[in-house]
């Protein structure tokens, strides 16, 4: 492991994907903390205060993920770590986004925008990539 983020939650309300995930990071070394809602997910959040955050964007409603970023974000502790989304929306719909631009970052609260499937290299390279 290259960086700092040793402790991840994911949040996705796709448990075989969360397990995946998590076994697959585990692997590389991380402390992987899991949660299958955005309810439980900042419960959490608030809880360990993890070096990172993948949120999947669509749970219980359309734009879950997006709101928990924004609450993330809005923390001291998630101002100044990583947050991610990740999403099957472009594969879905073919409407591609991101968050690329800090102008983009700072409308949709993330990061940087991950689509499925995303690869253990690929979100290793996000966090390695990351800054702050």
């Amino acid at each position: 492991m290259t960086n700092n983020y040793h402790t991840i939650l994911l949040i996705d309300d796709d448990i075989d994907l969360l397990e995946q995930n998590k076994i697959l990071l585990e692997k590389k070394g991380y402390k992987i903390y899991t949660a299958e809602s955005s309810e439980y997910g900042l419960k959490l959040f608030n809880d360990i205060k993890p070096d990172a955050v993948i949120v999947d964007l669509i749970m219980e409603e359309r734009d879950s993920g997006f709101v928990l970023c924004y609450r993330i974000k809005k923390t001291d502790h998630g101002k100044n770590i990583p947050v991610f989304i990740l999403t099957s929306a472009t594969y879905d719909t073919g409407f591609k986004f991101s968050a690329t631009t800090e102008e983009e970052k700072e409308w949709i609260k993330c990061d940087g925008v991950l689509n499925k499937p995303v690869s253990v290299d690929e979100l290793q390279a996000k966090l390695d990539n990351y800054k702050n």
